[in-house]
């Protein structure tokens, strides 16, 4: 029988959208929230797995990513500035939206959560706002 379980986390982190004409181009924060969600056969002990082996991915993640800058590939205005004040940041190949983390989190987790064969689909939903998000479910088999 599948079930679906599920873990919440938050994190600070700022980024900015070199593309866009409005505010969004500007150096701007969030106080985001994802929630982490497998579906998969409970084991012989009757978990789909254990809370603590999906934040043994996770936190290790969140860690580097809180309270830094969060930066596309191409920004090399961005790096440079980064880099040469000693700011704490992290690069992705993508433009940082909401929908682009998403897909960065899902090819980082599906690696992970594959190695347990009981788990057959992987969902992430990122809240950039309060009220706005982006969500990607992903079969892992």
């Amino acid at each position: 029988m599948l079930t679906r379980i599920g873990k919440e986390y938050k994190w600070e982190m700022s980024h900015r959208l070199p593309f866009h004409e409005g505010p969004c181009k500007n150096l701007h924060g969030h106080s985001y929230k994802m929630f982490v969600i497998l579906e998969g056969i409970p084991d012989s002990n009757s978990m789909v797995l254990d809370y603590y082996d999906i934040d043994r991915f996770v936190k290790p993640l969140l860690d580097k990513l809180d309270h830094s800058f969060l930066c596309d590939a191409s920004d090399s205005l961005m790096i440079n500035f980064l880099r040469e004040n000693g700011f704490k940041f992290h690069i992705m190949p993508n433009y940082t939206t909401s929908e682009n983390i998403v897909n960065y989190f899902l090819e980082l987790a599906g690696k992970h959560f594959s190695q347990f064969g009981n788990i057959r689909n992987l969902s992430i939903k990122i809240y950039e706002t309060e009220d706005a998000y982006a969500e990607r479910t992903v079969s892992l088999k």
